[in-house]
């Protein structure tokens, strides 16, 4: 009897880092120490020593059941994408500048290759965002976990001077509130998108004319990275006085954490175009628009709040980043919360 009777194949393991060592590389900054391998990642602190007051700012998640699809469609290389999403995104509501990245994968069985296609989404959204991929872990769970199945989350830990941090406490009436556009469903409410289409190969790869691909491409699409669209917003001197990242519980308790005491905020629907896969799902499912603005992020990935006379030096700045944008409502006196209209 060995460990690999046991189920832990301990080859495997070395192989899986082996083949994601290229991936890893890519992502590597200036302040990364050491190499792949060790027990832990070291990354210098060197650049930030002349902030005023510089402050650790971290987020942690994973894909959820978005992985389902994953599996079903046997495409691995795009749910990393989602796993650094989800973190890094929080970090940049927070102002802050993703440094660094660690990943977690637990599987029933470690085939290499899968690992590896894993890691390399990860690494991608990594270098979407600038953050160095130091470390990870690659874990085997026989008899806990399906053989073809497995896990996949993150942690992220990015820094901002305190003084730059956005807390929504400037926040007043007359703001205004701009939303920058998601790529669909990104990484939240796949328990209900999988009650509402059947989950097999063959609906998954049924072709929407409304959507221009198949079903499984629409929901597998990667999370939108707003990192690089938050610091061009900085740069071009606009201080971003509130910020939401519209993830699980979409409108109703995303955008009210921003908000202090004493204002709302007010969102019109009609400001944009919701894309067409929300509509499918809210066709099929036949869900009350309620229910879909408070669970999906409907097209609009990140939400943010700005003094009106930013707006246009604001959605310039958007853009330039490669992303489309769209004034969606403002900020307005009243109790704490969002109304939408």
């Amino acid at each position: 009897m060995d460990y690999k009777n046991a189920g832990v194949d301990i080859e495997a393991g070395y192989k899986s880092v082996e083949l994601m060592k290229k991936y890893v590389k890519e992502t590597m900054r200036p302040e990364v120490l050491g190499g792949i391998g060790g027990f832990s990642g070291a990354f210098s602190l060197e650049k930030i020593k002349n902030m005023e007051k510089p402050t650790l700012v971290s987020g942690t998640d994973g894909v959820g059941t978005k992985i389902k699809l994953a599996f079903l469609m046997d495409k691995h290389d795009t749910v990393g994408i989602d796993c650094v999403a989800m973190c890094v995104n929080d970090i940049a509501c927070a102002g802050g500048e993703p440094l660094f990245f660690l990943d977690y994968i637990a599987c029933g069985k470690n085939e290499p290759e899968k690992i590896a296609t894993i890691v390399k989404g990860v690494a991608e959204g990594c270098k979407q965002c600038g953050a160095a991929l130091i470390g990870g872990e690659t874990a085997e769970h026989p008899g806990l976990m399906p053989e073809d199945e497995y896990d996949l989350a993150g942690f992220a830990v990015g820094v901002v001077d305190e003084k730059d941090l956005i807390t929504g406490n400037d926040l007043k009436a007359g703001d205004v509130l701009i939303g920058i556009a998601s790529s669909g469903v990104h990484s939240n409410g796949f328990s209900l998108v999988r009650k509402v289409f059947e989950m097999t190969k063959e609906s998954l790869d049924t072709y929407y004319d409304e959507l221009g691909k198949t079903l499984g491409e629409a929901l597998l699409e990667p999370t939108r990275i707003y990192v690089r669209a938050l610091k061009e917003i900085r740069d071009a001197g606009v201080q971003v006085k509130g910020c939401s990242h519209i993830t699980g519980g979409g409108f109703y308790e995303n955008i009210p954490r921003m908000l202090p005491d004493g204002v709302k905020a007010v969102v019109k629907k009609d400001s944009y175009e919701v894309p067409a896969i929300f509509k499918l799902l809210q066709e099929k499912g036949g869900i009350e628009a309620q229910m879909m603005y408070n669970t999906y992020n409907m097209g609009l990935g990140m939400i943010v709040a700005v003094d009106a006379a930013d707006v246009d030096k604001t959605m310039k700045a958007i853009v330039a980043a490669g992303e489309n944008c769209y004034v969606v409502g403002d900020i307005q006196d009243g109790e704490k919360g969002v109304t939408l209209c």
